[in-house]
């Protein structure tokens, strides 16, 4: 088996937003699913800082300083971008004008609760930013981590243990291993790696899982 580099998940992601969508990409591993959006695809990609219709990564040398997306990461903007106030930002927001958030998360319950700002740890620093408003502000939630923590417990839980960041709010979970749709009925997987048998991803996954693969669907 082997397991999807980062930017491997991110391909993976972007190959699932459509034609004409409006997308906020989380700060971290999200943030590279911008650099493998179909340039024959018209994506609108919002940043919470101010900023519609980001473009990918700069090349080396050629960063611009005063354009950043939250992550304090240096983007590019396409043709017919956009700089607005912060707050007109959180207003697209919460207003529902989302069609996708991407965003990273260290736990996700099988009812779609999202904790994804702070473990809980003594010496974490919380960090929840926008994540709440879009959490609950996105017409669909996707989720992109890696499945396993480094001390290999699974991230897909029954209940989060972590401080809830949004309740029943994500809609599918893109993985290292496999992709999972969250359902009334839990996690139901569908796509998984190369190499890798239902029953492997079970015992990895340490909740309860059914399988209905997207071939199978089509």
């Amino acid at each position: 088996m082997k397991k999807l580099t980062r930017d491997e998940m991110a391909k993976r992601v972007a190959a699932d937003i459509p034609e004409g969508a409006y997308v906020n990409l989380g700060i971290g591993v999200p943030t590279l699913v911008a650099n493998h959006l179909a340039a024959d695809r018209e994506i609108f990609l919002h940043s919470e800082n101010g900023l519609l219709g980001m473009g990918p990564a700069p090349a080396k040398g050629e960063e611009d300083d005063e354009l950043i997306n939250a992550g304090k990461q240096h983007v590019t903007l396409l043709t017919g971008g956009a700089y607005f106030h912060h707050s007109d930002s959180f207003a697209m927001m919460r207003g529902g004008h989302l069609d996708f958030c991407v965003l990273g998360a260290f736990q996700v319950s099988a009812t779609g609760d999202l904790a994804n700002w702070h473990t809980g740890a003594p010496d974490a620093i919380p960090a929840v930013g926008g994540a709440m408003d879009l959490a609950i502000g996105a017409k669909q939630v996707y989720v992109m981590m890696e499945l396993l923590t480094k001390q290999g417990e699974s991230k897909l839980v029954a209940q989060c243990s972590y401080p809830v960041t949004g309740v029943d709010c994500v809609d599918r979970v893109y993985t290292d291993h496999a992709v999972f749709d969250v359902t009334p009925e839990g996690f139901v997987v569908r796509e998984m790696v190369d190499g890798l048998t239902f029953e492997e991803l079970q015992k990895l996954a340490q909740v309860p899982l059914q399988y209905a693969p997207i071939s199978e669907a089509a």
